[in-house]
């Protein structure tokens, strides 16, 4: 085999990584959505999506929250492919694996149970919140630093070079994320925060996704031009 047809070859692997990364965000978001609608007694303006966890139907969050970090983790490695030794290549993938992870580690610890949900749950908050409740805060708070901090290593990748828009973008992602996650960690309930957490979770998903567009854009350009 040659080296040309070898270099294509890691190039279509490559790809194939980043497409995880096209496909998680909208996957775990229409996942959500459709159990939003669906499960008996959620409401957004009250519930964090996390409790979608619990309950018989809880296997469905779980999974999702697996499918998802297995998803950008796949993502991350295509990502490296990619960079390799550039601007990013390092931190970028290996931040954005973090934040792969965090979900994977959602789905291990589940939420405690809350206000009113599922139901048949005491309205307002537990009491004392169990040991996998606290693993899940941490997991899934270290993966969205993880993402901020993802988010301003590729802003200065496009800064240098001088992709404006695209720094611009992650730049606005960032402090997107950056203060939902600051107003969920505030402890409150109020249905502006809850929503906004989702909000800004979707937009990072989507930032996600048009990061992976655009490398593969790159990896079959450089695929044309070898």
């Amino acid at each position: 085999m040659s080296p040309g047809a070898n270099s294509n070859d890691l190039r279509t692997k490559a790809m194939t990584l980043l497409y995880c990364g096209v496909v998680a965000g909208p996957l775990f978001t229409v996942v959500a959505l459709i159990e939003m609608l669906t499960r008996s007694g959620f409401d957004l303006r009250r519930h964090d999506l996390s409790l979608l966890s619990n309950g018989p139907l809880g296997w469905i969050q779980i999974a999702n929250f697996f499918v998802a970090g297995l998803l950008a983790i796949a993502a991350a490695a295509g990502i490296r492919r990619v960079l390799r030794s550039g601007r990013g290549g390092t931190w970028g993938p290996l931040l954005i694996a973090v934040y792969g992870l965090g979900y994977f580690g959602a789905g291990v610890f589940v939420a405690d149970p809350m206000n009113g949900f599922p139901p048949g749950t005491p309205d307002g908050l537990p009491s004392s919140a169990s040991w996998h409740s606290w693993m899940h805060l941490i997991s899934g708070s270290l993966g969205f630093l993880a993402l901020i901090a993802a988010c301003f290593v590729f802003a200065r990748r496009f800064s240098g070079l001088r992709r404006r828009g695209w720094m611009a973008y992650s730049v606005a992602t960032g402090v997107v994320v950056l203060a939902a996650v600051i107003g969920i960690s505030s402890g409150s309930q109020s249905a502006a925060t809850i929503i906004g957490f989702f909000v800004a979770a979707t937009v990072g998903w989507a930032w996600l996704s048009a990061l992976s567009v655009r490398l593969v854009a790159e990896a079959k350009a450089a695929d044309v031009s070898g």
